[in-house]
């Protein structure tokens, strides 16, 4: 259709696909346990049914997203440029790792409603409030689609903290350092109970977005702190 751009789909992952997924997890984790000497703190906080939003702060490296994968035995899903997934051995590496594909000239609304759906389907979605890699201590100013998504589908959000991984792995650095790494999760941040409708006020949004930065930012800093960063701002 001329003008129109089509929604991304976000369909559930196969039985052999979640195999894949917690496959590679297991020997992945391994190596960020050996390599990074990894601790994570928490992990009681992350529901063990349903749907949620896992928001991770401090998004300092790449590899924060493999990193994301060890505050859980379940299957995450993370979405990715549609352009990745056109290539042979790596797009079928992503969508084994529980990515699925929005387009990179899709509207905001197009992406947002391929997440409704992973949440619809009881998945656990993943996050990254800061958006694009960032640096320093301070949690900056947050994008808004982990709270919008948490408020419209009534998930709880469940808040990590990443210290570390800059310093193993900055960007525009091409191999990681053996440097120690730690993840803090924190309690799940429930948005307020909404009744009668599905319009989500932004008022309520923002309100949410705040109190997932402050939770960000103590995570961030007690996650830098185990591994004896101090934090300065």
């Amino acid at each position: 259709m001329s003008g129109q751009v089509a929604a991304p789909t976000a369909a559930r992952m196969s039985l052999v696909s979640r195999g894949v997924f917690r496959t590679l997890r297991l020997a992945l984790n391994g190596v960020l346990r050996v390599w990074f000497r990894l601790a994570v703190e928490g992990r009681d906080n992350v529901p063990v049914t349903g749907p949620f939003v896992l928001a991770l702060g401090g998004h300092r490296s790449i590899l924060d997203t493999p990193l994301a994968s060890a505050t859980t035995s379940r299957v995450l899903r993370y979405m990715g440029a549609e352009s990745y997934f056109a290539i042979p051995v790596l797009g079928g590496f992503l969508t084994a790792m529980g990515g699925f594909p929005v387009e990179r000239s899709a509207t905001d609304r197009a992406a947002l409603r391929a997440a409704e759906s992973i949440l619809a389907g009881g998945e656990p979605l993943v996050i990254f409030p800061e958006g694009t890699r960032q640096s320093g201590p301070v949690i900056n100013e947050m994008r808004q689609g982990a709270a919008f998504l948490a408020c419209r589908a009534k998930v709880p959000i469940v808040p990590v903290g990443i210290g570390g991984a800059e310093r193993a792995m900055p960007k525009g650095r091409r191999w990681a350092r053996p440097r120690r790494i730690a993840l803090v999760i924190g309690p799940a941040i429930e948005p307020p109970v909404s009744e009668g409708t599905s319009r989500v006020r932004r008022s309520t949004v923002q309100q949410v977005n705040d109190e997932l930065q402050t939770s960000l930012q103590t995570l961030f800093d007690r996650a830098q702190a185990r591994v004896g960063i101090a934090t300065e701002r």
